[in-house]
């Protein structure tokens, strides 16, 4: 299993329930004093090699009160 493309998957998943773009996602970011770039941003969501401190960091930049992930569809 490709855990990276799973991450990235989640994160993307967010961003677009919320309809948010990567430069959207930054201005959120530097809201909570999170400097990061659009560029910074669309290159950590490729990779899919992002710190869980960053998935925290945009989940608060989302307004997200809680986060829960359901592993058991993944095989």
């Amino acid at each position: 299993m490709d855990w990276y493309k799973v991450a990235r998957n989640v994160l993307r998943a967010e961003l677009a329930r919320h309809g948010v773009s990567y430069r959207q996602l930054a201005v959120l970011l530097a809201g909570i004093g999170v400097a990061e770039t659009e560029r910074s941003i669309a290159n950590k969501l490729s990779r899919g090699s992002f710190s869980f401190a960053f998935y925290l960091q945009c989940m608060r930049a989302l307004g997200r009160a809680d986060v829960r992930l359901d592993l058991s569809d993944l095989n």
